[in-house]
């Protein structure tokens, strides 16, 4: 909860007084686990991208006015050392098995989504927006 929900919450009240004086954008790392409840074992880290989402979205209405746009960018199952750690290779493979790219994704692949984002000229009226990155596993 610290590392996911809590320092989300500590970094965009310390960057806000900033952003406030010159506009700009956030953006937040959810997860499909947000969506779908996470895994086995994996209870708190959905319960915590939730709040990353939910408060995406209420801090891209609560800073509309000062012409900060609040997004985020859900991955899906994406192949991380953390995966490598403490995802089994068994599990893994189930996962994947629920793509249907049939694979998994790349940490390169999640690049986009945030220059996307970034960009004023190409997201300039995009604000509130989870953008999932999932091959296809969750179509919402």
């Amino acid at each position: 909860m610290d590392l996911n929900a809590r320092s989300v919450l500590a970094a965009t009240c310390a960057a806000h007084p900033w952003l406030k004086k010159q506009g700009g954008f956030i953006i937040n790392t959810t997860s499909i686990a947000a969506r779908n409840g996470g895994g086995n074992g994996a209870i708190l880290y959905a319960a915590s991208k939730g709040f990353v989402s939910t408060i995406t979205r209420g801090h891209a209405k609560e800073f509309a006015g000062d012409d900060i746009r609040v997004n985020a960018v859900a991955p899906g199952v994406i192949a991380t050392p953390f995966h490598d750690r403490y995802t089994s290779p068994e599990m893994l493979d189930a996962q994947r098995k629920t793509v249907p790219q049939g694979r998994v994704g790349t940490p390169e692949e999640c690049v986009g989504a945030y220059l996307f984002l970034a960009s004023p000229t190409l997201s300039g009226y995009v604000t509130g927006r989870i953008l999932e990155v999932n091959g296809g596993q969750l179509m919402p």
